[in-house]
């Protein structure tokens, strides 16, 4: 399977690009902004290709098969920049799948997406955004999963999951929902589900079917 990459030089987009090109064996190519950042990539096994989400970035898609987003503006940006990668970024990669008939998409979301309210007021612009993005997934044509993984933390692996709970209580390692993301990839009775987990004691293979 060719996979496109969205976001690979981040902490679970690495990760994702590690997994899938030396464990599964698949051709990976990594987008990325900066050409600086080439040689980490391919180093995790991918094939990087330079891109900008706020640009046109649709030649990225040529000869590809599936796509995983996994770009995010990180905690540190404002509002405009939540909006324009979390939100905008990924409704344009979906729309571009769509148009380039690459029909499988994961798109890694959030706990509380769409549900503002139920967040810190910290954290509302970004879980609008996510929302937003989420909604025209849902809405398109697409083999779509939505993962909406808990509190992201740097341990290790556990390979073990749950149903999320309370946010701010509930955790998961970037490590695992990057495992998350690669098993899911090929399964067929993920399309058009949304996942909500967290660390738990199911393994992933069997949590997703």
């Amino acid at each position: 399977m060719n996979v496109l990459v969205i976001g690979a030089n981040g902490q679970i987009g690495q990760q994702i690009v590690h997994y899938l090109a030396i464990e599964k064996g698949y051709f990976v190519r990594a987008m990325i902004r900066k050409a600086e950042q080439i040689e980490q990539l391919e180093k995790l096994g991918a094939k990087p290709i330079i891109a900008d989400l706020e640009k046109d970035f649709s030649y990225a898609y040529d000869g590809i098969e599936a796509v995983i987003f996994a770009a995010g503006s990180g905690g540190h940006t404002g509002p405009e920049k939540t909006i324009s990668v979390d939100q905008e970024g990924a409704i344009k990669a979906a729309q571009i799948a769509e148009e380039k008939g690459v029909k499988r998409f994961i798109l890694i979301s959030t706990i509380l997406s769409g549900e503002p309210e139920k967040g810190p007021q910290s954290l509302a612009n970004y879980l609008e955004a996510k929302g937003k993005a989420d909604e025209v997934v849902i809405a398109s044509q697409l083999d779509y999963t939505i993962l909406r993984p808990a509190t992201l933390t740097n341990e290790s692996a556990t390979g073990l999951v749950d149903d999320a709970g309370e946010l701010g209580k509930a955790t998961i390692t970037r490590a695992d929902v990057a495992k998350f993301a690669c098993e899911v990839l090929p399964e067929k009775s993920s399309y058009k589900k949304i996942y909500t987990f967290q660390n738990g004691q199911i393994p992933i293979e069997t949590y997703i079917q």
